[in-house]
């Protein structure tokens, strides 16, 4: 059993009760689980395998994602892996990256040990646990390992494997990497094993891990390994007591003393049968409205759950608890505002959708979207809350907040201007973000609200794009998609105009944003005399006067010293600004331009707004287009 062995070296007897593993695919994706000692089969989305174990000491393991061929003795002889999709050399247990339940049933005292173990590494999110119905009224069962966070969106790059995130003390082979527990002081601030053990308590890591890690319970007793659980499971509702009605009202038994409470009870009595039958109905609607909404939520829950490649899922209360009640907000925008927040060791920025209804689609785009990419020029989305009606995005934390605070010059900005530098090296990093989402997912991908607002920079300076909840997937067959109008007036391309719309719209977009930075000002800026207040109908008036000199930002003089530099990134922007998308170039060549590996295109039409204003005045629809962030 590896490494790990030292965990089951127990003085095993001989017993006569065998163990059941009930082992589930509650992935979204097909798994290949193996059992050693007991064979392997593929197991689609929601499909179960029972598997009988012998009775008598009976040591091995389980682990998900390898379709394994097995020699007539059980020894594995090849794996494939539903990510990588080829053939792997297999010479112990599955590897390289499988997530591992390990077991020793019928041990010492008759008791099973099992656990869940990182030392091959990790790929599928796993539960081990005893079966609550074989457990009830057997003394000294243990609660079994959960590990349904997903590792690896969030494994280190020097661990990163194909379908996984590899093993650090196999990788790295030093102790420094690997230490746990009450040694951690011990170690490198880079401490792999502990990233591990902080993604998941419940698991194994290093071979002097904590015993802690290791769960028991009596033999005989049946085990369930689940793929890919949910971290929240959710509750079925309880069932509704049913409502005490009043009595029927009606004539009594006694005499009546007079005609005139006859005739009084004779009136009274089909009213209050009205009023009793319209309170019935109020209730039953009440209710049924109640479980459907119930019902609802979820359906929604695990619709999140089940997405493939998602994050990290956390609860509503450890968000709360992060963010202080939610105290510090960095920002608000057009769907939920944006709070400081610290789990664990690190920093975040919660994303709180304020109205959960309206932003639905936007949240499951971008927990979809950005979820299952990586790119060093887009903000990393760490994990997300789907929970009743509570909608939050967790994201790595971007100490110098949004571009916007650092171009703009006006009176409540106290930021420096920034320097030429710092100025073409952000211009780069978008770039490079957008020509990723364009070009080198297996979909293109359609930001669609590229503006200052929804860049965000580190401490150095270096940009990221935010924000996917307006994000539109482009199948690569298709030459363009038709959607309804989303984005931000002043960053709208002008074939929004009809609805027809490609990625160019996107780089229309970072045309308008380029000259933000090279001017440092907005592209409408409603303070200023009203033939300056749309930058780039100015844009037009400058470059036909040959007057681009003028546009440069005034404020800072280290653009002043660079406004040849300053004009060529103009150009290039310009060349983002055709009206006709088919003339613009593509992202890819925009990034090779900017590192100098060609030039821009000279030869383009100087006319860049289809009419003055005109994309600002078109009346929005509030569900699809983004207020400031």
């Amino acid at each position: 059993m590896g490494a790990a062995s030292a965990l089951f070296l127990f003085v095993l007897v001989i017993t006569g009760e065998a163990a059941t593993l009930g082992i589930t695919n509650q992935c979204s994706y097909t798994v290949w689980p193996a059992v050693v000692p007991g064979g392997g089969r593929q197991l689609d989305p929601g499909e179960a395998w029972v598997l009988d174990v012998p009775a008598g000491n009976t040591s091995g393991r389980v682990w998900a994602r390898t379709g394994c061929t097995f020699h007539g003795e059980g020894n594995v002889s090849s794996c494939q892996t539903g990510d990588c999709g080829g053939l792997l050399a297999c010479t112990a247990y599955g590897r390289p990256p499988s997530t591992l339940g390990e077991f020793a049933f019928g041990g010492l005292n008759a008791v099973d040990s099992f656990d869940i173990s990182f030392m091959d590494g990790f790929n599928v999110p796993m539960d081990f646990l005893p079966v609550p119905v074989q457990v009830q009224g057997r003394a000294g069962c243990v609660k079994g390992p959960r590990c349904p966070a997903n590792i690896t969106s969030q494994c280190p790059t020097e661990l990163k494997a194909p379908g996984g995130c590899n093993s650090a003390c196999r990788v790295l082979k030093q102790d420094k990497y690997c230490c746990t527990g009450s040694a951690a002081h011990n170690c490198s601030t880079t401490n792999y094993s502990v990233f591990f053990k902080k993604m998941c308590p419940d698991a194994y890591s290093y071979p002097k891990d904590d015993p802690s890690s290791t769960f028991s319970c009596p033999t005989g007793t049946n085990y369930q390994v689940v793929f890919c659980p949910l971290m929240n499971q959710a509750m079925s509702p309880p069932a509704e007591s049913p409502v005490a009605l009043p009595a029927p009202i009606g004539p009594t038994s006694m005499k009546p003393k007079s005609s005139t409470v006859t005739r009084v009870v004779t009136i009274l009595a089909p009213v209050g049968s009205f009023i009793l039958l319209t309170v019935v109905f109020l209730l039953a609607y009440f209710i049924c409205k109640r479980r459907t909404h119930r019902q609802h939520e979820m359906e929604e829950e695990e619709e999140f759950g089940e997405l493939q490649g998602t994050p990290i899922r956390f609860t509503y209360q450890q968000l709360k608890a992060a963010t202080e009640q939610f105290a510090d907000k960095l920002g608000e925008g057009g769907f939920g505002s944006v709070f400081k927040g610290k789990f664990g060791d690190e920093m975040i920025a919660v994303k709180r959708l304020d109205r959960a209804g309206q932003g639905k689609r936007e949240f499951s785009a971008e927990v979809q979207t950005i979820g299952r990419i990586h790119h060093i020029n887009l903000v990393s989305l760490i994990g997300f809350c789907a929970e009743k009606s509570y909608r939050l995005l967790v994201y790595e934390y971007m100490h110098k907040g949004s571009l916007d605070r650092w171009i703009y010059c006006r009176h409540d900005n106290d930021a420096p201007p920034l320097d030429w530098s710092i100025r073409c090296k952000i211009i780069t990093h978008i770039a490079k973000g957008l020509s990723y989402l364009h070009e080198e997912c297996t979909k293109r991908i359609a930001h669609l609200d590229v503006k200052p607002q929804n860049i965000l920079l580190d401490d150095e300076f270096n940009a990221k794009l935010s924000d996917f909840g307006l994000c539109k997937l482009i199948d690569r067959d298709m030459s363009q998609v038709v959607t309804r109008m989303r984005g931000t007036p002043g960053y709208l391309a002008p074939e929004w105009l009809t609805s027809q719309i490609t990625e160019k719209a996107d780089v229309y977009s970072f045309g308008v944003v380029v000259m933000e930075v090279i001017s440092g000002r907005k592209n409408l800026d409603t303070s200023r005399s009203e033939e300056s207040i749309h930058l780039i109908t100015l844009l037009e008036e400058k470059v036909k006067n040959d007057h681009l000199v003028d546009l440069i930002d005034r404020n800072s003089n280290d653009m002043q010293a660079h406004k040849q530099d300053a004009i060529q990134m103009m150009k290039l922007a310009m060349w983002c600004l055709q009206i006709d998308c088919q003339r613009r170039p593509k992202m890819s060549e925009v990034v090779k331009v900017l590192e100098g590996a060609m030039s821009a295109d000279n030869n383009i039409d100087h006319n860049f707004v289809v009419a003055r204003n005109v994309i600002s005045s078109v009346p929005p629809l509030s569900s699809h287009v983004s207020g400031p962030n």
